[in-house]
């Protein structure tokens, strides 16, 4: 598939940052009403592991040299499953999206390779009234899976303190010095995701790696909950949508024994006091609506409700030979 005359590709490089963002901002006012990416998810999604911007992502620009699509992988585990993620401007970028998509199916039929897989498996995020885009996915033989949902609460409508914790339960901050603190946080979020459809484990080495390359990490916005001095659960925050004036929870997890027991929604109640107090607007997160803890649910306790969902669609690509 090739793009329209006069039309180029390029790989990126970070002074193309802002371009990129602009364009990724028009196809989020378009498909979700408001931007819902940040500086940050760029810069991330260019330097994530297992991920070189110069083979890995792709610009394409139109004949008076403006950015008007954007492809890149993600796969930080190195696992059996790449994600891939087209961004097209609106207006004129389409043209763009099934030859970069082609260009990155090829990419990943190549890093199976790479990873000493026979396949990999790809998917892909569409908003639903993204027609065009799930046309394009659907005719290059991907199916879908399953659907996410992007949730959020306005922080003026809750506590400015938070919630007593249940008997027995205290939230603390995470050590972020302590690297036996940080390794016990890394071993909560491991154990509990395992019970979830599709985790891609990260080895504690990969995941120090992977903050380490971040912009910016709060750490007083990491919560711990013990019960009987005992770590049990966990809460991981993010930068990624201050520009929207909005605390992120990137990841919550409760091991299987204690959930169900107020220990989620003492460490959503913390981070929520955390966020407003540094005088954010929102908290958001996102969810996997096929969870089978049901977390979509603690989440509507709390206040929170989705602004859009998200389908996920999918296809395996057979290694390079």
């Amino acid at each position: 598939m090739e793009l329209p005359d006069g039309w180029i590709a390029r790989r990126p490089t970070f002074d193309d940052i802002s371009a990129i963002l602009a364009l990724v901002h028009a196809s989020d006012i378009a498909t979700v009403g408001a931007p819902d990416f940040s500086r940050e998810d760029v810069q991330e999604a260019l330097t994530g592991p297992n991920t070189d911007p110069a083979r890995d992502s792709w610009l394409a620009l139109d004949p008076s040299g403006t950015v008007v699509a954007w492809a890149y992988l993600e796969n930080p585990a190195r696992s059996r499953r790449d994600f891939v993620e087209v961004y097209a401007h609106p207006e004129h970028g389409e043209p763009a999206r099934a030859p970069l998509l082609a260009r990155q199916l090829a990419r990943v039929a190549e890093r199976a390779a790479e990873f000493g897989f026979d396949e990999m498996t790809v998917r892909a995020g569409a908003i639903p009234n993204e027609d065009h885009w799930i046309g394009t996915l659907r005719s290059a033989g991907f199916t879908f899976v399953k659907q996410y949902a992007r949730m959020r609460c306005e922080l003026a409508d809750l506590p400015a303190a938070p919630t007593a914790a249940p008997s027995g339960v205290l939230i603390r901050p995470v050590r972020a010095s302590d690297d036996a603190d940080l390794r016990t946080f890394h071993r909560i979020l491991d154990t509990a995701f395992r019970d979830t459809p599709d985790y891609a484990p990260l080895t504690y080495e990969q995941w120090r790696e992977q903050i380490a390359k971040l912009p910016s990490v709060a750490w007083d916005e990491w919560f711990v909950a013990t019960v009987a001095d005992e770590p049990v659960g966990i809460l991981q925050s993010a930068d990624q949508a201050l520009d929207q004036n909005e605390g992120w929870v990137k990841n919550l997890a409760v091991l299987r024994e204690h959930r169900h027991r107020g220990v989620g929604r003492a460490l959503l109640s913390r981070a929520f006091a955390s966020y407003a107090g540094k005088g954010r607007k929102y908290a958001g997160l996102g969810v996997d609506l096929s969870n089978p803890t049901e977390a979509v649910r603690l989440y509507r306790s709390v206040g929170m409700s989705p602004t859009y969902q998200a389908n996920m669609f999918e296809r395996t690509v057979t290694a390079a030979r």
